[in-house]
């Protein structure tokens, strides 16, 4: 028999390949280019603006120095002579705040600059006097809210709700905003009150310096307290707001600060700066500065542009309230002491 052999592999003919296509378009000729000198460019980024490393055993001042004059700098630069020139000059500095400063241990050096009459006015929501207050009492505050929502203990707090509600309720009846209401009670019974030197209530009513308070019903655990009476509460936030506005519509030369209030202090503050020009007061040269450690939409918008787009300037500073505040506070004083 003859071998059997397997069938041929099956071959194919190689496919010829096409003749690239010539590109419809050709590189572009830069054999004409124009170019100038680097010298005659502007740089935004000079080797004179650069930092300087540090030297143990320097000064605060040196430190301040030090720093590159560039971007954040510049602004923090630029506050700070903003808040000294209004100061020399007897202009309001203004801070308008929510409760993370003082929840991250801000309200000494914000006191500090009070008894100084470097600040001249504090605004702030409700949830600053709980834990003004709580500190001034206690000497601690802010509670584990996710460990105490689930059982309902969350802002039961029984001092809190009784005292704060009773002040308010009290001071009203006599005529004064929530501000003035509660840090005259804190002085008023100063000896129930070990840290009462920390509270900004107290400070403002002893130094005679306007605190308001500005009040979103529903939004502060006292009003969760049976004590709590609405009408109390908006008679002393709307009294507390016709007092800013008479703050803010002085400020021509001044400054405000919107400090870690996200939504209702830049909405009370716009509101006080349409009133006030509207009753007559120009404000076209103010200077205006949101912190915060995130951009947010109504303090960029309802604090740094919209009030000084008639005149002025407006600043952010964004970064943690617990080193800007006081890098801001020390740059301050160390420019008033030059």
């Amino acid at each position: 028999m003859g071998c059997l052999r397997k069938p041929p592999k099956k071959t194919h003919a190689p496919v010829p390949l096409r003749a690239p296509l010539k590109s419809p378009v050709p590189p572009i000729d830069l054999s004409k280019l124009k170019t100038y000198p680097l010298a005659r460019r502007h740089s935004k980024v000079r080797v004179s603006d650069f930092s300087l490393p540090w030297r143990r055993g320097g000064s605060l001042q040196r430190f301040l120095e030090t720093l590159p004059d560039i971007l954040a700098v510049k602004t923090l630069r630029a506050v700070t002579q903003a808040i000294v020139r209004a100061h020399r000059r007897g202009r309001p500095v203004i801070v308008g705040m929510g409760a993370h400063p003082t929840k991250v241990g801000l309200n000494p050096i914000l006191v500090d600059l009070m008894e100084r009459g470097i600040v001249t006015a504090v605004a702030m929501n409700g949830a600053v006097i709980i834990h003004d207050f709580e500190l001034a009492l206690m000497g601690h505050t802010s509670e584990e809210v996710d460990a105490e929502i689930d059982s309902g203990r969350f802002g039961m707090a029984e001092e809190t709700g009784r005292i704060l509600n009773e002040a308010i309720v009290a001071g009203v009846k006599e005529g004064t905003g929530i501000g003035e209401a509660i840090g005259s009670y804190i002085n008023l019974y100063k000896r129930q009150f070990p840290h009462h030197r920390t509270s900004l209530l107290a400070t403002g009513a002893r130094l005679g310096i306007p605190v308001t308070v500005h009040v979103a019903l529903g939004t502060d655990i006292i009003h969760m307290h049976p004590s709590a009476d609405g009408a109390a509460i908006g008679a002393g936030s709307l009294l507390d707001f016709r007092k800013l506005v008479a703050v803010v519509a002085g400020m021509e030369g001044g400054v405000y600060i919107n400090l870690g209030s996200a939504v209702i202090l830049p909405e009370v503050f716009l509101k006080t700066v349409t009133l006030g020009r509207n009753l007559g007061h120009a404000l076209t040269d103010i200077t205006t500065v949101n912190m915060d450690f995130l951009p947010h939409y109504r303090p960029m918008t309802n604090v740094v542009k919209r009030p000084t787009q008639k005149g002025g300037r407006g600043y952010s500073l964004i970064g943690h309230h617990e080193i800007m505040v006081p890098l801001l506070a020390a740059a301050v004083l160390e420019e008033l002491g030059r």
